[in-house]
């Protein structure tokens, strides 16, 4: 299995220098130079998660130096449950929630991480990361449990939860947190200018824990694979068609993994990324015209971004719009809906984080369909804005709670690279 770059750099990485790198030589992200043809069965729905995901992972390790390792690291990454509930009749609920952060960020990071920690030169490294709320945590618990890597995350000050900042920041000497003033997208940008930056290349080898890394990309595919099936299985579907994906989107890593899943043949009709009042994506599906914008503060903040990275991946896999308007679409929901939603749903028994609910709000213009929707988050992270809307206290997940009572440790910086200073 090869990997290429998205901007037609000639350079070709097996899949763990894929995962080393992160980013190709030219700044354009890695992608597969050929899909891999995965000869699935319907019964592999019925699999442990942990199961499943060696099997379709397998094609893309083939000949690598983690092929080996592979069943040894889904086991470990992939040991908290993965359930398909029922919202309604036709209508399951993919609960991504239930790793280490509570949040769907635990499901690449502890992949990525794991291996890594399987690459010997790999050790030698720094892993660089932008979060807008959960993949920072995810990525700082995987990374101190799985591994010695030391670790910088940065986050826009101020833009996320206190319990999100509470996960970030609480890690000790080999997490390094950065508060960053500006948005996400400032975040993102320095990390991608280090990347790219001779004089950092030089200083560290570094290695990227966002969704730029296919890292994280290839497992989240997977459970998008594994909920198509296990749903069919289950017959949560009209006439026993294939359910529609929807997905809160916001750097549109989650998205592109869903409309992977379909490219490889799994049995998804199409996918849907619910977005925030960020529109760039929408837009694009709107008008044709890719223009990123300035980030957008909602409720939903995990998915305030104007500028997404895998839009790359994005406009790769299908350089057609109209190829790409066939297998998915895009809606902008507003923080009132997002509000209204909570609400509702929580009168129904069911407590969303807003990030859920920007994707159940889209749901109900797509009435005829079976759809699958994801939910990424434990409401519990967003307990200052949920609460006062349904009236009552969220309970606390043991693995958050135990967080909560850490001192926490950062440094605020400037949005700019310069500002960045990394102790190793």
């Amino acid at each position: 299995m090869k990997w290429v770059s998205t901007r037609g750099d000639s350079t070709l990485f097996s899949t763990s220098e894929a995962l080393k790198q992160g980013l190709a030589q030219d700044g354009g992200l890695l992608v597969p130079q050929v899909d891999p043809e995965i000869k699935f069965d319907p019964s592999w729905g019925e699999l442990p998660f942990s199961q499943f995901a060696e099997k379709v992972l397998r094609p893309f390790f083939v000949g690598d130096i983690l092929e080996e390792s592979l069943p040894a690291i889904c086991q470990e990454a992939f040991n908290f449950p993965i359930p398909l509930e029922a919202l309604s009749e036709d209508t399951s609920l993919l609960e991504l929630f239930h790793g280490p952060t509570s949040a769907f960020k635990d499901v690449g990071a502890r992949f990525l991480a794991l291996c890594l920690a399987k690459i010997p030169d790999a050790r030698d490294k720094v892993v660089l990361v932008a979060t807008s709320g959960d993949t920072g945590g995810a990525v700082a618990a995987a990374f101190c449990e799985c591994s010695d890597i030391p670790i910088a995350v940065l986050y826009p000050k101020g833009k996320i939860s206190q319990r999100q900042e509470k996960q970030l920041t609480v890690w000790g000497k080999q997490v390094q947190a950065f508060a960053v003033r500006g948005s996400f997208d400032d975040c993102q940008r320095i990390v991608k200018e280090a990347f790219l930056s001779k004089a950092w290349q030089k200083r560290f080898q570094m290695i990227s824990a966002n969704s730029i890394n296919i890292g994280r990309l290839l497992p989240q595919m997977v459970y998008f694979a594994f909920a198509s099936l296990k749903c069919q299985l289950k017959s949560q579907l009209k006439n026993h068609s294939k359910p529609t994906i929807i997905v809160p989107s916001g750097n549109l890593g989650n998205g592109v993994g869903a409309l992977w899943a379909l490219r490889l043949g799994f049995p998804i009709q199409q996918v849907i990324f619910a977005h925030n009042a960020n529109q760039a994506v929408p837009q694009y599906f709107a008008e044709g015209a890719w223009s990123p914008q300035s980030t957008i503060a909602t409720l939903a903040n995990a998915m305030d971004v104007g500028n997404p990275s895998n839009f790359e991946r994005l406009r790769y896999f299908y350089p057609n719009l109209n190829a790409l308007r066939k297998v998915a679409s895009a809606h902008s929901v507003s923080d009132a809906q997002i509000r209204q939603t909570i609400q509702e749903q929580a009168s129904k028994g069911w407590i969303l984080c807003p990030h859920t609910a920007t994707a159940v709000y889209v749901r109900e213009l797509y009435k005829e369909r079976s759809c699958i929707v994801v939910a990424t988050a434990h409401p519990a992270k967003f307990e200052t804005i949920i609460e006062p809307l349904i009236g009552k206290t969220i309970s606390i997940p043991q693995n958050l709670n135990l967080l909560l009572s850490k001192p926490s440790v950062f440094k605020e910086i400037s949005p700019d690279l310069a500002s960045l200073h990394i102790i190793i």
